[in-house]
């Protein structure tokens, strides 16, 4: 046996022993450079080639390459035994325990007005009122003129609208689905109106965009006095039995006779407050019975049918029932607020 032979079959014993020996990929990494590298042993024994008589080169080439290959096929076996028991081993370590109980994942929670808003649905459908929507940019035949409100009328400037090109508005206020809703119908009927609504307003109490809920009842003999006794039932059942109230004598072109309901802080228990900017009243609203123009411009009998309407704010009752001083604190975002609820 030639002395390049027997130099070869050492060199791959001595890998063989070595590969076997890994214990880890890094150091089969390292044991392969030091035998196929570059600076390797398979390397100088190539190199030691070009010194052999030429009819000597070929076979001795021949077999270096085999003595290549055979190094490379242990270290590709023995890698792939080691990756087998490093992804056993972890698959132990990360076993999981299937009669643990689950990990709850975070849950969300409704928004203080969503809440109201589904607590007076609920309430109102209980009274047999139905839910009708509308858009929030209206024309301003809807926002203003068929609630008795003329282009030349005073009121408008009391509405701080936003306008919108081409004739809208964004809605100032429910009344506009009111229209919506009686045009085309013919009475009895009962509704409430939830939505949103834009006034150009800034404060602890106001903001420019803000929630109410419009409701109104139509019947042939339908007074004030129902009107009196649904807001009792409503508003008690939003703040709670003690809850004290007064009507106020008012003005709204779309009723008539006209009133605002309020109702004593709940924050400062009528003391004065920030909130009720310390009157220790705060207004929950406007009411009134339905003008006879609203009905005339619906298509319905005044001289038949009368009905009473009301607006409420939702934002107002969700301050007062989770005691948030600020309307702003329920818009801005901020989920260290939010997740209270």
């Amino acid at each position: 046996m030639s002395e390049e032979l027997r130099s070869l079959e050492v060199l791959v014993a001595e890998a063989q022993r070595a590969v076997s020996e890994a214990a880890s990929l890094p150091a089969l990494a390292e044991i392969r450079a030091r035998f196929l590298g570059r600076k390797g042993s398979l390397s100088a024994v190539l190199r030691g080639i070009g010194a052999l008589p030429p009819e000597e080169r070929g076979p001795a080439g021949e077999r270096a390459n085999a003595a290549k290959q055979r190094i490379e096929a242990l270290v590709a076996e023995r890698r792939s035994a080691l990756e087998r028991g490093a992804r056993a081993r972890e698959l132990a370590e990360r076993r999981l325990d299937v009669t643990l109980p689950g990990r709850r994942p975070p849950l969300g929670h409704l928004h203080p007005v969503t809440q109201i808003e589904r607590d007076v649905e609920e309430f109102f459908h209980g009274l047999g009122f139905s839910v009708e929507e509308g858009p929030e940019v209206e024309t301003e035949y809807y926002n203003f003129e068929a609630l008795n409100i003329p282009a030349d009328h005073p009121a408008r400037d009391m509405q701080a609208t936003f306008f919108v090109e081409g004739g809208h508005v964004l809605r100032t206020h429910t009344s506009p689905v009111q229209i919506r809703a009686m045009s085309g119908r013919q009475p009895p009927f009962r509704f409430i109106v939830p939505g949103r609504v834009y006034r150009h307003d800034h404060g602890p109490r106001h903001s420019p965009m803000f929630h109410q809920v419009e409701g109104f009842m139509v019947d042939e003999r339908v007074s004030f006095a129902d009107l009196k006794g649904v807001l009792y039932a409503f508003q008690r059942h939003m703040m709670g039995a003690e809850v004290e109230l007064r009507f106020r004598a008012s003005y709204f072109p779309f009723t008539e006779p006209s009133a605002e309901l309020d109702y004593r802080c709940l924050i400062c228990a009528g003391a004065g407050c920030a909130t009720c900017s310390q009157s220790g009243w705060l207004e929950a609203g406007g009411c009134g019975m339905i003008h006879p123009v609203v009905f005339e411009n619906c298509g319905i009998d005044p001289e038949r049918w009368q009905g009473f309407a009301f607006g409420m704010t939702l934002d107002r009752a969700a301050m007062l029932r989770f005691g948030i001083p600020n309307i702003h604190l329920m818009f801005d975002g901020d989920v260290r607020v939010l997740e209270q609820f």
